[in-house]
């Protein structure tokens, strides 16, 4: 198993911190608004990473936060009136949701910023303790970058934009620009406020994550995590403080591997809200299936930029067409064993740092080889035993194929037309049963009419679109 660690710019073998397992976190979202595509391909990925970590034969634990407190979601309750609660709950419960539609395991470990207040109280103090971490007359704690000799090692730069960098205004007490808050001080009569040693405020955005991580992985002495994930966007500056305030703090590195994959892009642009493209999950999900789009999106290696189009996507869904064609063809029966040289192509392809377009091309050829196989011998009873093995560890692997054949087919059709041609199939099968062959063969007329094939098997009529 080999990874891309971004901050070597290279591949490099899989040596977890305890034999046998691996422990990976990834940057979960800010709850203040619906989930886009670009959470949706970070989640992917690291859900193929999972995956992939699991076949290898590692016990994973993946943990991925919630930020539920945060300036834009104060925003957020003073725009909307609802309690801080209320709002975060309703934007966590949508978002799990959208990602159990695209197939994506969820974490073992969800921790949440307001749960976790001592954690972020207990790193910033001992950050102060250790002369790491100042206070300024405000009540505002700042980490003191200069202290910290191995600041920007992480993202290999140092970037002075003091919006991304600390989320608060600027102030004349900074020790150094590129200083960031670990805890922001309530001014006035604020009520979204926390009581801490240092001042009645709220924690950093940096902190929330470094001090999630030590609460829950018990870490060595080298490394508190394996793997820490997220979205590119993410390197600088956010995954750069968390590494300089862990490491200050613990005395050790926070992760062994650094992993980041690509942007969304719509139409050629890097997908963001102030372009007005950004496509949320929720409208996406409403006009394709969820497998659908979790195929596509994970079309494209992970670290490279994904360029969202409809034509692609509809491409893409030709291509899983042919797997679940092939599963229709196999069905109904029971699994054996995946086929030895095809599971290893998989995992072998999978192992070298998440390579997809390898693994979708093995699929491929399985599809196109078990077809011409089934042409020449349709009875073959033990090849299509192997196939629906194949097609389950696929579904293991990468997420999808797990459909029944008849009912992926059958998605887009409206609930309208769904009963109309469930009821046309009752009222063939009463035909059929009254041995009135001419009213059956006519309704089956009917229901072609309709743009829609059936299938009688012993399992009953099942139908799907032409």
């Amino acid at each position: 198993m080999h990874i891309y660690d971004s901050v070597q710019k290279k591949k490099l073998p899989f040596e977890p911190i305890r034999a046998n397992e691996a422990s990976i976190y990834v940057c979960g979202p800010t709850v203040y608004d619906d989930a886009h595509l670009g959470h949706a391909r970070s989640s992917l990925a690291f859900d193929l990473l999972s995956r992939t970590l699991k076949a290898h034969g590692y016990a994973v634990t993946m943990g991925k936060n919630f930020t539920d407190i945060d300036d834009k979601i104060i925003k957020k309750v003073e725009a909307t009136g609802k309690s801080i609660e209320e709002l975060t709950s309703f934007y966590i419960t949508r978002y799990l949701e959208e990602m159990a539609a695209l197939g994506i395991q969820r974490a073992d470990i969800e921790p949440k910023a307001t749960e976790s207040l001592d954690a972020i109280e207990a790193m910033i103090q001992k950050l102060i303790d250790k002369d790491y971490a100042y206070v300024i007359s405000t009540g505002d704690v700042y980490f003191d970058t200069a202290k910290d000799a191995h600041y920007g090692e992480i993202s290999a730069r140092v970037a002075e934009d003091e919006e991304s960098q600390s989320r608060v205004e600027h102030t004349s007490e900074k020790r150094n620009p590129k200083d960031f808050a670990l805890w922001k001080a309530c001014k006035g009569e604020e009520d979204i406020c926390f009581d801490a040693a240092f001042s009645r405020g709220r924690p950093g955005w940096h902190i929330e994550c470094s001090a999630m991580i030590e609460k829950h992985f018990t870490g060595d002495t080298d490394y508190s995590i394996d793997i820490h994930g997220g979205g590119a966007d993410l390197l600088f500056p956010h995954h750069e403080n968390e590494a300089a305030q862990s490491r200050c703090a613990t005395g050790h590195a926070l992760a062994k591997y650094w992993m980041h994959n690509g942007f969304v892009q719509i139409d050629g642009e890097k997908m963001s809200k102030s372009l007005g493209n950004s496509f949320f999950l929720k409208d996406a999900l409403k006009l394709y299936d969820g497998e659908v789009l979790r195929y596509y999106l994970n079309s494209v290696h992970y670290r490279n930029d994904f360029n969202f189009s409809e034509e692609e996507l509809h491409l893409s869904k030709k291509r899983l067409d042919k797997l679940y064609r092939l599963k229709k063809r196999v069905s109904p029966g029971k699994a054996s064993l995946p086929n030895k040289n095809f599971k290893k192509a998989l995992l072998d392809a999978m192992g070298d740092d998440l390579n997809i377009s390898i693994a979708l091309s093995h699929i491929d050829e399985m599809i196109a080889k078990t077809n011409d196989a089934l042409d020449a011998n349709p009875k073959d009873k033990a090849l299509k035993k192997e196939t629906l093995a194949n097609i389950d560890f696929i579904d293991e692997l990468l997420g999808f194929g797990g459909k029944e054949p008849f009912s992926y087919f059958q998605i887009g059709v409206d609930t309208a037309l769904k009963e109309q041609i469930e009821s046309l199939i009752a009222q063939r099968l009463e035909a059929k049963k009254a041995k009135d062959f001419a009213r059956s063969d006519a309704i089956r007329d009917e229901i072609t009419a309709l743009g829609i094939n059936i299938m009688d098997t012993a399992d009953g009529t099942l139908w799907e679109k032409a």
